[in-house]
Protein backbone atom coordinates (compact mmCIF):
# COMPACT_ATOMS: atom_id res chain seq x y z
CA UNK A 1 0.00 0.00 0.00
CA UNK A 2 1.10 3.68 -0.88
CA UNK A 3 0.74 7.01 1.52
CA UNK A 4 -2.18 7.41 0.13
CA UNK A 5 -3.36 4.06 0.80
CA UNK A 6 -2.31 3.78 4.08
CA UNK A 7 -3.95 7.70 4.74
CA UNK A 8 -7.23 6.73 3.55
CA UNK A 9 -7.73 3.29 5.76
CA UNK A 10 -6.61 5.05 8.73
CA UNK A 11 -9.28 8.24 7.92
CA UNK A 12 -11.32 5.51 7.16
CA UNK A 13 -11.00 3.30 10.46
CA UNK A 14 -11.01 6.61 12.44
CA UNK A 15 -14.48 7.50 10.87
CA UNK A 16 -15.03 11.22 11.14
CA UNK A 17 -17.81 11.47 9.62
CA UNK A 18 -19.70 8.56 12.34
CA UNK A 19 -17.79 10.72 14.88
CA UNK A 20 -19.45 14.22 13.59
CA UNK A 21 -22.55 13.33 16.24
CA UNK A 22 -20.59 12.07 18.96
CA UNK A 23 -18.69 15.52 18.58
CA UNK A 24 -21.95 17.84 18.66
CA UNK A 25 -23.40 15.72 21.75
CA UNK A 26 -19.95 15.71 23.63
CA UNK A 27 -19.81 19.84 22.94
CA UNK A 28 -23.48 20.76 23.05
CA UNK A 29 -23.07 22.18 26.61
CA UNK A 30 -19.80 23.85 25.68
CA UNK A 31 -20.38 27.62 25.48
CA UNK A 32 -19.74 28.69 22.13
CA UNK A 33 -16.61 30.70 22.43
CA UNK A 34 -14.94 26.92 24.05
CA UNK A 35 -16.49 24.92 21.43
CA UNK A 36 -13.75 24.88 18.57
CA UNK A 37 -11.13 25.45 20.97
CA UNK A 38 -12.09 21.95 22.85
CA UNK A 39 -12.68 20.12 19.63
CA UNK A 40 -9.22 21.64 18.65
CA UNK A 41 -7.78 20.03 21.92
CA UNK A 42 -9.04 17.35 21.80
CA UNK A 43 -8.12 16.56 18.18
CA UNK A 44 -4.47 17.17 19.22
CA UNK A 45 -4.65 14.91 22.10
CA UNK A 46 -5.87 12.13 19.16
CA UNK A 47 -2.78 12.73 16.98
CA UNK A 48 -0.64 12.44 19.88
CA UNK A 49 -2.09 9.21 20.71
CA UNK A 50 -1.78 8.04 17.17
CA UNK A 51 2.02 9.04 16.66
CA UNK A 52 2.92 6.95 20.33
CA UNK A 53 0.76 3.74 18.72
CA UNK A 54 2.76 4.52 15.84
CA UNK A 55 6.06 4.98 17.14
CA UNK A 56 6.22 2.31 20.40
CA UNK A 57 2.87 -0.26 19.42
CA UNK A 58 5.55 -2.59 17.27
CA UNK A 59 7.70 -2.82 20.86
CA UNK A 60 4.87 -4.13 22.61
CA UNK A 61 3.43 -6.38 20.05
CA UNK A 62 6.96 -7.62 19.15
CA UNK A 63 7.22 -7.99 23.05
CA UNK A 64 4.44 -10.78 22.65
CA UNK A 65 6.07 -12.87 20.26
CA UNK A 66 3.17 -12.38 17.67
CA UNK A 67 4.07 -13.12 14.21
CA UNK A 68 3.70 -10.71 11.38
CA UNK A 69 1.05 -12.14 9.25
CA UNK A 70 -0.62 -13.10 12.30
CA UNK A 71 -1.01 -9.21 13.56
CA UNK A 72 -2.09 -8.29 9.61
CA UNK A 73 -4.98 -11.31 9.57
CA UNK A 74 -5.97 -9.90 13.17
CA UNK A 75 -6.09 -6.28 11.87
CA UNK A 76 -8.22 -7.19 9.10
CA UNK A 77 -10.63 -9.13 11.26
CA UNK A 78 -10.73 -5.96 13.32
CA UNK A 79 -11.44 -3.45 10.63
CA UNK A 80 -14.01 -6.07 9.63
CA UNK A 81 -15.80 -5.69 12.76
CA UNK A 82 -15.78 -1.95 12.67
CA UNK A 83 -16.50 -1.85 9.48
CA UNK A 84 -19.85 -3.91 10.21
CA UNK A 85 -20.70 -1.97 13.04
CA UNK A 86 -20.78 1.54 11.14
CA UNK A 87 -23.15 -0.68 8.21
CA UNK A 88 -25.04 -2.28 10.94
CA UNK A 89 -25.01 0.22 14.25
CA UNK A 90 -26.17 -0.91 17.39
CA UNK A 91 -28.74 2.24 19.24
CA UNK A 92 -26.21 3.72 21.35
CA UNK A 93 -23.99 3.69 18.23
CA UNK A 94 -20.15 2.83 18.32
CA UNK A 95 -18.85 4.27 21.47
CA UNK A 96 -22.02 4.37 23.46
CA UNK A 97 -23.29 6.69 25.60
CA UNK A 98 -21.40 10.30 25.94
CA UNK A 99 -20.73 12.09 29.04
CA UNK A 100 -22.07 15.69 29.48
CA UNK A 101 -19.63 18.91 30.03
CA UNK A 102 -16.70 19.62 29.07
CA UNK A 103 -14.99 16.63 27.81
CA UNK A 104 -11.15 16.00 28.13
CA UNK A 105 -9.64 13.33 26.34
CA UNK A 106 -12.38 11.17 26.70
CA UNK A 107 -14.70 10.42 23.99
CA UNK A 108 -13.58 12.72 21.30
CA UNK A 109 -10.11 11.85 21.54
CA UNK A 110 -10.58 8.52 22.66
CA UNK A 111 -12.24 6.30 21.57
CA UNK A 112 -13.60 8.17 18.70
CA UNK A 113 -10.87 9.30 16.69
CA UNK A 114 -7.64 7.09 18.10
CA UNK A 115 -10.39 4.29 19.26
CA UNK A 116 -9.14 0.90 19.48
CA UNK A 117 -9.29 -0.25 15.80
CA UNK A 118 -7.14 2.89 14.81
CA UNK A 119 -4.66 2.24 17.20
CA UNK A 120 -4.52 -1.84 16.42
CA UNK A 121 -4.29 -0.86 12.89
CA UNK A 122 -0.83 1.52 13.05
CA UNK A 123 0.45 -1.43 15.36
CA UNK A 124 -0.43 -3.79 12.73
CA UNK A 125 0.78 -1.17 9.86
CA UNK A 126 3.94 -0.44 11.79
CA UNK A 127 5.00 -4.62 12.12
CA UNK A 128 3.85 -4.92 7.78
CA UNK A 129 4.66 -2.03 5.90
CA UNK A 130 7.24 -2.61 4.34
CA UNK A 131 8.91 0.76 3.23
CA UNK A 132 10.04 3.54 5.24
CA UNK A 133 8.74 4.51 8.05
CA UNK A 134 8.26 8.37 7.40
CA UNK A 135 5.73 7.05 5.14
CA UNK A 136 3.43 5.82 7.90
CA UNK A 137 3.94 8.95 9.62
CA UNK A 138 2.73 10.91 7.09
CA UNK A 139 -0.03 8.75 6.49
CA UNK A 140 -1.21 9.68 9.64
CA UNK A 141 -0.66 13.17 9.45
CA UNK A 142 -2.82 13.43 6.04
CA UNK A 143 -5.49 10.87 7.49
CA UNK A 144 -5.48 12.59 11.02
CA UNK A 145 -5.66 16.42 8.93
CA UNK A 146 -8.73 15.38 6.94
CA UNK A 147 -10.42 13.92 9.89
CA UNK A 148 -10.18 17.40 12.13
CA UNK A 149 -10.68 19.10 9.26
CA UNK A 150 -14.46 17.45 8.75
CA UNK A 151 -15.12 17.31 12.76
CA UNK A 152 -14.05 20.91 13.24
CA UNK A 153 -16.92 21.46 10.74
CA UNK A 154 -18.86 19.26 12.29
CA UNK A 155 -22.07 21.64 12.92
CA UNK A 156 -22.36 22.70 9.05
CA UNK A 157 -21.90 18.97 8.30
CA UNK A 158 -24.86 18.09 10.58
CA UNK A 159 -27.09 21.10 9.07
CA UNK A 160 -25.91 20.11 5.25
CA UNK A 161 -25.96 16.50 5.28
CA UNK A 162 -28.79 16.02 7.90
CA UNK A 163 -29.22 12.69 9.58
CA UNK A 164 -29.60 10.68 6.68
CA UNK A 165 -26.96 11.87 4.44
CA UNK A 166 -24.77 11.62 7.98
CA UNK A 167 -25.92 8.06 8.07
CA UNK A 168 -25.38 7.49 4.25
CA UNK A 169 -22.09 8.70 3.72
CA UNK A 170 -20.80 6.36 7.69
CA UNK A 171 -22.66 3.22 5.58
CA UNK A 172 -20.43 3.84 2.54
CA UNK A 173 -17.39 4.40 4.26
CA UNK A 174 -18.19 1.11 6.29
CA UNK A 175 -18.47 -0.87 2.72
CA UNK A 176 -15.26 0.67 1.65
CA UNK A 177 -13.49 -0.89 4.98
CA UNK A 178 -15.21 -3.86 4.49
CA UNK A 179 -13.37 -4.41 1.24
CA UNK A 180 -9.69 -2.93 2.46
CA UNK A 181 -10.03 -5.77 5.56
CA UNK A 182 -11.27 -8.13 3.24
CA UNK A 183 -8.50 -7.48 1.11
CA UNK A 184 -5.70 -7.23 3.80
CA UNK A 185 -7.09 -11.01 5.07
CA UNK A 186 -6.61 -12.33 2.04
CA UNK A 187 -3.63 -11.24 0.78
CA UNK A 188 -2.01 -12.82 4.51
CA UNK A 189 -3.82 -16.00 3.93
CA UNK A 190 -2.01 -16.24 1.06
CA UNK A 191 1.25 -15.32 2.39
CA UNK A 192 0.30 -18.16 5.57
CA UNK A 193 -0.80 -21.12 2.74
CA UNK A 194 1.70 -20.39 0.29
CA UNK A 195 -0.59 -19.81 -2.48
CA UNK A 196 0.23 -17.59 -5.54
CA UNK A 197 -2.54 -14.96 -6.46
Amino acid sequence: MDIFGIAVLIFLVTDPFGNIAIYISALKNVTAKRRLVVAARELLFALVLLLLFLTFGDKVLSGLGLSREAIAIAGGIILFVIAMRMIFPGPQGLLGDVPDGEPMLVPLATPAVAGPSALAVLMTLRNTHEGPLWELYLAVLLAWAATAFILLQASFLQRFLGPRGLTAVERLMGMLLIMLSVDMLLDNLQSVLHINP
